[in-house]
């Protein structure tokens, strides 16, 4: 398998992989604790390959992720764009901070998805979430570090650009 083709089926199975997370059901006291797993991983990909993420592929991700999930069509749409506009955006800056400040700039990303969202859901006629709603974002800031050296170490071992 050429180095092209394995890089390209990497990049496409992270991306299946945190379709299939978000996916993943957990007990009722354990769902607010849930990170968004295609905003993590478009981040990744957004940080450390330039090329490969353009808005164009975060609303097709996020459209998909939108039919799985079933809920309102475009919502993760338009909160992946979003995200991964700002992270393309200041990419330059973001790559050189230190991982805790790394980690605090994703926290400031997942919070502004999270009103993002909440802004879509009011508008849909959604009533206000529960306090446990804003948990998310901080255990994905929590696991960025993890996620990060993870998938970089991963991509070192393989081998891809």
């Amino acid at each position: 398998m050429s180095k092209q083709r394995l890089s390209r089926w990497w990049f496409v199975g992270t991306l299946v992989f945190a379709l299939m997370m978000m996916l993943v059901p957990l007990p009722v006291v354990l769902e607010p604790f849930k990170p968004y797993w295609p905003a993590l991983i478009l981040l990744y990909w957004s940080l450390e390959s330039e090329d490969r993420v353009t808005l164009g592929l975060a609303f097709a991700v996020g459209l998909f992720a939108d039919l799985l999930n079933g809920v309102v069509l475009g919502e993760q749409a338009l909160r992946l764009c979003a995200l991964v506009f700002i992270a393309l955006r200041f990419r330059s800056r973001l790559r050189f901070f230190p991982m805790w400040q790394q980690a605090l700039a994703v926290l400031a990303l997942l919070l502004n998805d999270r009103i993002l969202l909440l802004i879509v859901r009011m508008l849909a006629g959604a009533s206000l979430p529960p306090a446990s709603w804003w948990i998310s974002p901080f255990v994905g800031a929590l696991l960025w570090p993890f996620l990060f050296l993870l998938l970089d170490d991963l991509r070192a071992r393989l081998r891809i650009q």
